[in-house]
């Protein structure tokens, strides 16, 4: 099968203690940890096969924990392999790739961990098991599954987001990543979760999102997420956070010096709340609401205008939840560039002046471009990118979006207070930018993570690196960047995640 030399029989086993240390010192897959079942496969096979692996960077755990991502047997029958899984109790097992000898045939054979296809999956079967759909096409990463809109599973979704929230409130980061992965995976399906058996062999549902599906199920509600949403903390910190330009931290630091409304924190003198904090409580009432498909439309209408005025053949798309197809939003976002790499530059500070003429721009904070090619590839992803932005609040008048504004205005209002976010990436950089800024979160941060682990690239919002070519791939398209990937493309409505 393997192609290497002979090598004689060693005259003593080398220490457990010395082979871990080479083992991870030469490991180029971190992502990646497997664990090799002895049963069928024999144990001078299975010490060859290690080796093999160790040699081409793989990391090759002893014993099997839940440390291990990857479970390769080798002619066992999946019924006898799935009970003896589950007799070891593993609280990921449902998280952990069960795999037949072929997918680690692949990977040695390509040198690296190849995507895990159906054909590699060694499936748990029983004869009263039936679910709705094939699980097997279930990715564990969302850039691999077609998310519209319609959520089948709201119900259980919303649970995991309150959990996830409370998580992040906690900084529990890697808790409120699983939730949220979990969620991710239950909007994907096409079929409403009707039994806990349904979801047994869906990655990225862990024992804690069972249990939380299982007593909704049972209950039609989850008392661990009903004693959440009645806890003073998770309400107070969830209130303050809805405030534009207040984040967790500040919040908790409110929350602890006896605060536990707005009325609170404004009759506080200590307190010096900065400019954007300033204008989230004063237009509080207007951009804590819901802006429409047809407010943002609008919105788009006037920055259009605004950058025709400056640069004719500027180019400006509207990204974020929008341009997945959603009817409501809590902003506006877009990105505006020029054909021409450089003159992008002055555009945003070109409309904000343009806004501030026009007497209907509310509040501003502009950040120049940090951009440096340079200094690319990162090989930390921040969450921020390094061009040109800025967050606004416009005003918007009823009289500009088509049908007007569903709900009247405060005091008979004719406009109403909107946030809107503006980036200005160089034309060469504009196709990672959109896919970037369009989302959703989920969808990127699984992108990103397929790129690293299946891949060995870089993504993020600014370039796409590989590292085993060394070079830097260029996109002019959203799909160039998926075709780099080895990835279908996925259209911005398939992508709610």
């Amino acid at each position: 099968m393997f192609h290497t030399p002979v090598m004689p029989r060693p005259r003593k086993r080398s220490r457990p203690e010395e082979a871990g240390i080479a083992r991870h010192e030469e490991a180029k897959f971190e992502d990646v940890r497997i664990f090799l079942v002895e049963r069928k496969m024999g144990s001078s096979r299975r010490s060859f096969l290690t080796q093999l692996a160790r040699s081409k960077g793989f990391i090759v755990e002893d014993s099997l924990s839940e440390a291990v991502t990857h479970v390769v047997s080798e002619d066992c029958q999946a019924s006898t392999l799935w009970m003896w899984l589950r007799s070891r109790a593993l609280r990921n097992l449902s998280m952990m790739h069960v795999l037949d000898i072929s997918w680690f045939t692949d990977s040695m054979r390509e040198a690296r961990p190849v995507t895990v296809e159906t054909r590699h999956l060694i499936q748990e079967t029983s004869p009263e098991v039936t679910t709705p759909t094939p699980v097997a096409t279930v990715s564990q990463y969302a850039c691999q599954r077609q998310t519209t809109t319609e959520n089948h599973n709201k119900i259980f979704t919303d649970a995991l987001e309150v959990l996830a929230v409370s998580c992040e409130f906690n900084e529990i980061d890697g808790s409120c990543l699983a939730f949220r992965r979990a969620a991710s995976v239950l909007k994907s399906l096409p079929w409403a979760v009707q039994c806990l058996r349904a979801t047994q062999d869906l990655p990225c549902l862990g024992e804690h999102t069972k249990a939380v599906i299982k007593e909704i199920l049972q209950y039609g509600r989850s008392f661990e997420v009903e004693k959440i949403l009645a806890d003073e903390r998770y309400q107070t910190l969830k209130l303050f956070t809805s405030v534009f330009g207040v984040g967790p931290k500040t919040a908790e630091k409110w929350y602890r010096r006896g605060m536990r409304s707005f009325s609170d924190v404004l009759a506080e003198p200590s307190i010096h709340l900065n400019r954007m904090q300033q204008s989230g409580f004063l237009h509080y009432g207007d951009i804590s609401r819901a802006v429409s498909k047809a407010e943002a439309r609008a919105l788009g209408n006037i920055i259009d205008e605004a950058v025709r005025a400056i640069t004719p053949d500027a180019i400006l798309a509207l990204t974020g939840g929008f341009r997945r197809g959603k009817e409501f939003g809590h902003d506006v976002d877009f990105i505006v560039s020029t054909p021409e790499v450089g003159k992008e530059d002055s555009l945003l500070i070109n409309i904000i002046e343009s806004l501030k003429k026009q007497g209907i721009l509310l509040f501003c904070e502009h950040q120049a471009s940090t951009f440096d090619m340079s200094k690319l590839p990162s090989h930390r992803f921040e969450a921020m990118d390094h061009f040109a932005k800025c967050f606004l609040i416009v005003k918007l008048k009823g009289s500009q979006v088509e049908g007007g504004f569903q709900q009247m205005e405060e005091d008979n209002r004719d406009w109403r207070a909107v946030r809107v976010d503006l980036v200005s990436p160089p034309i060469d950089r504009y196709a990672f930018t959109l896919l970037g800024w369009t989302g959703s979160r989920q969808f990127e941060r699984d992108l990103r993570r397929f790129a690293r682990s299946e891949r060995r690239m870089l993504l993020d919002n600014h370039a796409l690196y590989d590292k085993t070519k060394k070079e830097f791939l260029e996109a002019k398209t959203e799909r160039d960047i998926f075709a780099h990937l080895g990835l279908e493309y996925m259209e911005p409505w398939q992508r709610n995640a």
